[in-house]
């Protein structure tokens, strides 16, 4: 497994990307060797941290095929990351062709790999800017002229809040998209857990310090406080690999949790009643 050949304009080839992480957790080759020297460093007290990566990438598309079934035909997917398939519109577009995503991300390499891999099709369309400014995205022109804010969506922040620290608000990002959803929308949320291995989280948090690969690591109580003004749907917020997924812990050989926790978490915006059809009902607990 190599990376890339050369280093893209506007990346600092000595500061880490989160997204390029994960590319390299995942097998990837879109990473440069700052990125593979902060995996390696958390696969060191954690190795099976790999296996998180792909859980936490297949809860992705269990919880958009769980919306799609349920009708949801309008995606924003918030730190895409490097395209990995099946991506968010291929999953989609299995229940709905005409089904419409959204493509964010700030990192550049993400951006142009999503411009020139996946937005071929007039119904996705990639937009490079920051989580942390939810204006600039609810507002871009690409934005609305795709998404119909009165029609339920489905808007994932699958393993990206952790990157925003609290300083940053991450409640007041959530609730800038909460305030344009229409009722019967989902957010799919998964986030590196407060509950994880006490050295997985020091090595990570020692070998991101000061750049935009920094994690903030929230409780099981933090991070259901961020979903104010949603139900959640069963089970609730529960480890990535078990999140209506009958393999569980099956997927890692020893059966122990592991050190790098990632949970995962599907709620409903539903302001006029309770959430409806299987697996429906609210929860704000396990």
């Amino acid at each position: 497994m190599t990376g890339l050949d050369r280093v893209p304009p506007g990346v600092d080839p000595n500061v880490p990307s989160s997204a390029r992480v994960y590319d390299y957790l995942l097998g990837g080759k879109d990473n440069l060797a700052i990125d593979r020297a902060i995996a390696e460093r958390l696969l060191s007290v954690a190795p099976d941290t790999r296996l998180v990566a792909r859980a936490n990438r297949d809860f992705l598309v269990r919880a958009v095929r769980f919306m799609a079934e349920r009708g949801v035909r309008q995606f924003i997917d918030l730190g895409t990351g490097i395209p990995t398939s099946p991506s968010v519109h291929e999953v989609a577009h299995e229940f709905d062709p005409s089904a419409t995503v959204v493509y964010v991300d700030y990192d550049p390499v993400v951006h142009l790999h999503t411009e020139v891999l996946l937005t071929r099709d007039k119904n996705v369309v990639s937009v490079q800017a920051d989580v942390r400014r939810p204006g600039t995205i609810l507002d871009a022109p690409q934005v609305a002229g795709l998404v119909d804010f009165s029609q339920p969506i489905g808007v994932l922040m699958v393993g990206v809040l952790h990157f925003v620290a609290d300083a940053e608000d991450p409640a007041g990002v959530i609730a800038a998209f909460r305030e344009r959803m229409a009722a019967g929308s989902h957010l799919t949320l998964s986030h590196a857990m407060a509950e994880s291995s006490p050295e997985a989280m020091a090595q990570l948090t020692a070998a991101t310090a000061n750049s935009p690969a920094q994690s903030t690591f929230r409780s099981h109580d933090q991070v259901l406080a961020l979903l104010d003004g949603f139900e959640l749907l069963e089970p609730g917020l529960v480890p990535v690999h078990d999140w209506r997924n009958s393999d569980g812990f099956a997927l890692f050989p020893d059966a122990e949790r592991p050190k790098l926790r990632i949970d995962g978490v599907l709620a409903r915006l539903s302001r006029y009643g309770p959430p409806e059809g299987p697996g429906g009902s609210s929860s704000r607990s396990r």
